[in-house]
């Protein structure tokens, strides 16, 4: 990155850690983005970075990382060092002819200890803001990563050559074309580049995918979960995919936010890898996220707000709606931690004394809440089920099975018995509670049955960090292998054992196997050869 050093020391446009102010004021003045009612920032990216581009990021296969990267995951594809050289050279070479450039030096990880300094490099003001809104200030004092930073150049509207990455990049049949955009990440180089992805998330998750390689080198568990704290210093951390519920149950007025997305368990507790939050938009309200909502929609100065509002509907005076997903599903709002009434400005916390991983389960067999011993709680945290509904893809017509292991497969890059095993071990050595928590469907499967009230599941999740439900009796659920709790204060017992729920029983055990069928298959197709402990294999449904 020599070449990074000279463009920073010879630009005459650079600006070095701007202001926050200055940022907010020079996103404006370049219309980068406009000014919503709230006094938040607004802007709109093209239609194919209105979310992640797994098919198009890249990790740099080094003889020093080939043997503990998982190429067999999808989401790992391989590239090239000399092809990585390329496209930092190409980087730096469209950066010395921008007018400006922002410099701004951060960190990830709450935990000096294991913060890791990142310089981000981009030409767009409102990307450095996202940078302030989203990463911390430097740490004070030593880290087992050293001073050495990680270098991110972000160049989001800017697009590759097609002509001269032929075989080199992926073929992108949607255009007929070598793709022109490009996100890669050299874990042993310590650099990254973003071309012509102007999605603000795929600086986000390109840096956590980075912190969840390095961590375990540290003795860290990386997860991408939400995580609270209540006033007896009880920590709850919260995994799930994209609809479980993760943002409304960690964001609980009755407890501080620690963070929402991105974490680190060390021997000392949970700290959060940011300092802000990314939060999803659509359908948000004040009634269910007031939390959220003030923190992107209360009334401020322009120059005092910083929020910025990605690809929701504005309208000519600035209102928001964000009942109208015309634009994406995906709308998204960035803004530090601190802008929450409620939070830990520290970003950590003891041990977690619970773990709740959600699942919506749209087949509507899954018991509200169930109890997970640490090789349940592998199992479960290795197959990260959900499940897709009739119309959010084209062709799913009804609940359809999706797995993300460790609920965020695209950002752990690790072979998967690494993260798994350090779970185990974390959860024996500290005797963490683990629970299933299904905020899917009950009384028959989606289309038939209804949701479960979030005033319900808010009873579970309350009376399982209470300890509550360790001091009633469990039965197994059949098929699952789950210990269900047989009541729990202030939820209808039939509710705890779904086939109560049911007016068809016979119709209740057929989408149960189903639903068994596939984790069957999935887990076979994606754990087929992995050295996992055997007793976690068993806990497959009718293993």
């Amino acid at each position: 990155m020599a070449e990074l050093e000279r463009l920073l020391g010879e630009h005459p446009g650079v600006w070095w850690n701007p202001p926050r102010r200055e940022l907010i004021a020079e996103a404006i003045r370049r219309r980068e983005a406009l000014v919503a009612e709230s006094g938040a920032l607004a802007t709109w990216t093209p239609p194919e970075s209105t979310g992640r581009r797994p098919l198009d990021t890249y990790i740099v296969d080094r003889p020093e990382v080939h043997d503990r990267v998982d190429w067999a995951s999808p989401y790992c594809n391989p590239m090239p060092p000399e092809v990585f050289g390329e496209l930092v050279a190409d980087a730096i070479a469209r950066s010395r002819r921008k007018p400006r450039l922002y410099v701004v030096e951060r960190a990830l990880g709450a935990d000096p200890r294991y913060a890791l300094r990142v310089r981000i490099v981009t030409d767009r003001a409102l990307y450095a803001l996202f940078a302030y809104n989203l990463f911390r200030p430097l740490s004070l004092g030593p880290s087992g990563f050293g001073e050495e930073p990680f270098d991110l150049i972000v160049l989001p509207h800017d697009r590759l050559d097609p002509g001269r990455y032929v075989g080199k990049l992926r073929f992108d049949p949607e255009v007929g074309r070598t793709a022109n955009i490009a996100v890669a990440m050299d874990f042993t180089g310590r650099a990254g580049v973003i071309i012509g992805s102007a999605y603000m998330g795929s600086v986000k998750k390109l840096m956590f995918t980075v912190m969840s390689y390095l961590l375990p080198d540290v003795g860290v568990l990386p997860l991408h979960c939400a995580a609270n704290v209540g006033d007896p210093g009880d920590v709850a951390l919260f995994l799930g995919l994209s609809g479980t519920g993760k943002t409304s149950l960690s964001t609980d007025p009755d407890r501080l936010l620690i963070g929402d997305d991105e974490h680190g368990w060390s021997g000392a507790g949970i700290f959060n890898l940011e300092g802000g939050c990314y939060a999803k938009l659509i359908g948000l309200s004040p009634e269910k996220e007031p939390g959220i909502w003030w923190a992107v929609m209360h009334r401020a100065p322009p120059l005092e707000h910083g929020a910025i509002i990605e690809n929701a509907i504005v309208y000519p005076d600035g209102r928001v709606d964000l009942s109208d997903p015309r634009l994406t599903e995906n709308s998204r709002a960035s803004y530090p931690v601190s802008s929450l009434p409620r939070a830990v400005p520290e970003g950590q916390a003891g041990h977690p004394r619970a773990i709740f991983l959600l699942t919506a389960d749209a087949y509507g067999v899954l018991p509200p809440i169930a109890r997970l011993d640490p090789t349940g709680a592998m199992f479960w945290f290795l197959m990260g089920y959900t499940s897709k509904l009739a119309g959010t893809e084209t062709g799913v017509v009804g609940p359809v099975a999706t797995f993300s292991r460790f609920f965020g497969e695209p950002f752990m890059p690790r072979r998967p018995e690494v993260y798994a095993g350090m779970l185990g071990e974390k959860l024996r050595t500290h005797r963490t509670r683990v629970y299933l928590v299904n905020t899917g469907w009950v009384g028959g499967p989606y289309g038939m049955g209804k949701r479960i009230d979030i005033a319900l599941t808010r009873a579970m999740i309350r009376a399982a960090l209470s300890g509550e439900l360790e001091r009633v009796d469990h039965r197994e659920a059949p098929i699952f292998k789950l210990q269900v709790p047989v009541r729990c204060p202030g939820v209808p017992e039939e509710i705890l054992e779904p086939v109560r729920t049911w007016a068809d029983k016979a119709a209740y055990r057929q989408k149960a196997e189903e639903l068994a069928a596939a984790f069957r298959r999935h887990f076979e197709h994606a754990f087929a050869g992995k050295t996992l402990p055997p007793e976690v294999a068993n806990r497959c449904p009718d293993n």
